[in-house]
């Protein structure tokens, strides 16, 4: 109950009714009462403007409080989002009120609310408790499936789908009034909004069933604003960063927005902690029911990844059995997400890894660029996540598996070739529908699927040899 009530105090004033008493600038006096009226709202609902100032009440004491109070709110919206802090309203301040954004009120750089809530156990269990038909189902699953995999790869938490019963956060589409004292507002504006953690209520996130909820670029997509959403459900306000996914205002197709920045980092492991590590050892390699995530030949390298635990081994003679292994932090800085998918195109001296929407660039396995889109390599909105990768140098071609498909891609061109995607099943006789990871070593194409390793001859069209998959690893 006091969470609920301390969002009432923060919001109430946006019940009360309005007057034009914002102060505008000269140049811009063609801004209409309806102008006004979107401002007083605005600062109402994310930056408390007082009842008594939106109905231009004057103190009785000190006659410029009101004005005052209004200018110190409008300056302090400016100051958010680095506009100019004139304390006026004019064109560029009321255009960026009229962006589409999140519902929760606005603060400081990853501040935190009051006491710093935050959820007492590691593994937090969520329910859809009602989905939007502007999707199929199964797409809204995976949006809200990728957007928690965005906030657990940087923290120990681990989130868990549940189908009845209680669930720590319900994630909702509604209507207007929907019964927790902040009703949406129709089409844009707010899209969605969520409550900090704690009982009943708190945690819970709902989404705005007016707007156009997407994969695709047309309305708005699901997973970008389930993923800011998250945040508030852990424990995280706004940030002034444009570049973090704690940002109010929505961006579209932003490539940034498909990975936390530093500013979202640094406040949810302040909450939580970084990810387990286990320093002293890996993941059971030798289990019988081991399985990669993903492997590539880098350099003279064999890399495989499993979580955030990786194994190199040379590919020189002399030193083949040579094996090392650790946390992917000691190699890869700051790339804080498990690896789905990687290979390597030697003629550039540059590997690609992938995780999700996005993928990195990187040399000498030290050396990283910005996270960009997988869309960069042209596959449509559809695919969510690549399984495997593999470069074959002699024909300038990669193969990317995702599903039961794959695709091939020109490295020259920089362009998918026509006709693809294709079945894995009709073009790849012997290898299972699913590829977890492949790599190509001495003429062939490895290609892991579960816990077996397949040794393809890729001329040839035919398996060659089966091995168990750890036993890259020495098992």
């Amino acid at each position: 109950m006091e969470l609920v009530w301390s969002w009432i105090l923060a919001w109430g004033s946006l019940f009360v009714g309005f007057s034009w008493t914002l102060p505008v600038q000269q140049r811009d006096q063609e801004l209409g009462p309806e102008d006004v009226i979107l401002a007083e709202n605005y600062l109402a609902r994310f930056y408390k403007l007082s009842p008594e100032a939106q109905r231009g009440e004057r103190h009785e004491r000190n006659p410029r409080t009101t004005s005052e109070n209004v200018d110190h709110r409008i300056r302090e919206m400016q100051h958010f989002f680095g506009l100019s802090e004139t304390g006026q309203l004019d064109h560029q301040t009321l255009d960026t009120m009229k962006e589409a954004r999140c519902g929760v009120p606005d603060v400081d750089n990853f501040n935190f609310y009051p006491n710093k809530p935050r959820w007492k156990n590691t593994t937090i269990t969520y329910m859809i408790a009602r989905y939007t038909p502007d999707m199929r189902k199964d797409d809204v699953d995976k949006s809200f499936r990728l957007a928690f995999k965005m906030w657990s790869d940087a923290t120990p938490l681990r989130f868990v789908q549940v189908d009845r019963g209680k669930a720590d956060i319900v994630l909702t589409f509604a209507r207007g009034y929907h019964g927790d004292f902040f009703p949406f507002d129709g089409p844009k504006g707010v899209l969605a909004h969520a409550f900090q953690p704690g009982s009943g209520i708190g945690g819970d996130i709902h989404f705005d069933e007016d707007e156009t909820w997407t994969t695709s670029s047309h309305g708005y997509s699901l997973f970008a604003v389930a993923a800011h959403e998250l945040g508030h459900s852990l424990g995280l306000t706004h940030s002034q960063d444009p570049s973090a996914i704690m940002y109010p205002n929505y961006r579209r197709r932003s490539n940034k927005q498909y990975s936390l920045s530093k500013d979202d980092i640094l406040g949810i492991q302040t909450l939580y902690g970084k990810p387990m590590e286990r320093a002293d050892m890996g993941p059971r390699k030798c289990d019988p029911n081991f399985s990669f995530d993903a492997a590539a030949m880098i350099g003279n390298e064999m890399v495989f990844f499993k979580n955030r635990y990786m194994w190199m081994r040379t590919t020189y003679t002399t030193y083949w059995n040579k094996l090392r292994e650790g946390q992917m932090s000691s190699y890869l800085p700051s790339i804080y997400s498990h690896i789905d998918a990687a290979y390597d195109v030697p003629s550039r001296g540059m590997a690609y890894l992938f995780t999700g929407h996005k993928y990195w660039a990187v040399q000498q396995l030290k050396t990283k660029s910005h996270a960009a889109s997988i869309s960069d390599f042209g596959f449509s909105s559809s695919v969510k996540h690549i399984d495997a990768a593999v470069h074959v140098s002699e024909y300038g071609k990669t193969i990317f598996f995702t599903g039961d498909l794959y695709y091939r891609y020109d490295e020259r061109r920089r362009k998918m070739d026509s006709g693809f995607p294709r079945h894995i099943h009709r073009d790849w006789p012997g290898i299972p529908s699913k590829v977890n990871a492949a790599f190509k070593l001495q003429g062939s194409i490895f290609l892991i699927s579960g816990t077996k390793s397949y040794q393809y001859d890729f001329r040839k069209n035919r398996v060659l040899k089966i091995i168990s998959a750890n036993s890259w690893l020495g098992c």
